[in-house]
């Protein structure tokens, strides 16, 4: 696990993807995997920034002028990066993490609260997953017509690679190749198959759902309630 950054350090990314009226989507190098932050706009037209990415000047103002950052969530205990320079960042945010993460989380910058401590919201709800012991969670953003679901490792959607790192992510962690469920998030985040998979199921019944973000690659556009009911049915 990389040590979290102290100062706000850009690394290569892509351009902000401005996916609906409610969310933004930035996708960013961290080899040997990319890594995705997503900014959720509630209902009050404040933001809530998915796994913090630091970027450059241009585009933080972007964000800036779209809305204001209220909430800072930091998805489990391995996706702290950027987590304490984007509260340095925006000292009035809160910094929100799943229950179960939320110890290592706070090793690097301090907790408000859980998924469950966000508040209500009609725009951006934040509710951790069945059968992970609230270790992750799901951000899902509304907007007229357009539902997404944001997940972190819960679920990966990477191409298979090449080399020795594409040969681990494919026979070793089973990690690439597609949407799925990794060796890895079946080891660390996990823990009753059951009740995981019928959490999964629910997310795919979403009305409007349009669109699966996961932190690592590709966003799942193509029949994301059948791709989620498909990874659901894998476990």
């Amino acid at each position: 696990m990389a040590k979290a950054h102290t100062t706000w350090k850009v690394l290569p990314h892509g351009p902000i993807e401005k996916l609906s009226p409610a969310l933004w989507r930035v996708q960013g190098e961290l080899p040997p995997v990319q890594r995705v932050m997503a900014i959720g706009k509630r209902a009050d037209g404040t933001l809530v920034v998915h796994n913090g990415i630091a970027l450059g000047d241009a585009e933080m103002a972007e964000i800036d002028a779209w809305g204001k950052v209220s909430m800072i969530v930091v998805p489990n205990g391995y996706h702290r990066l950027d987590a304490k320079v984007f509260k340095d960042r925006y000292p009035d945010a809160r910094v929100i993490a799943p229950a179960g993460a939320r110890a290592k989380v706070a090793q690097v910058v301090p907790v408000d609260g859980t998924y469950a401590e966000a508040g209500a919201d009609s725009a951006v709800e934040l509710v951790h997953l069945d059968g992970t012991k609230e270790r992750e969670g799901a951000m899902i953003v509304r907007a007229p017509g357009d539902t997404s679901v944001v997940l972190n490792d819960a679920v990966f959607n990477m191409p298979h690679g090449k080399g020795v790192t594409g040969f681990v992510l494919r026979r070793l962690t089973a990690s690439s190749g597609g949407p799925t469920v990794s060796r890895i998030s079946r080891w660390l985040v996990v823990a009753d198959k059951p009740a995981f998979r019928a959490h999964l199921e629910r997310l795919a019944e979403l009305p409007d759902l349009k669109r699966v973000i996961v932190s690592h690659y590709e966003t799942i556009t193509d029949d994301p309630a059948g791709t989620l009911k498909r990874v659901a049915a894998a476990l």
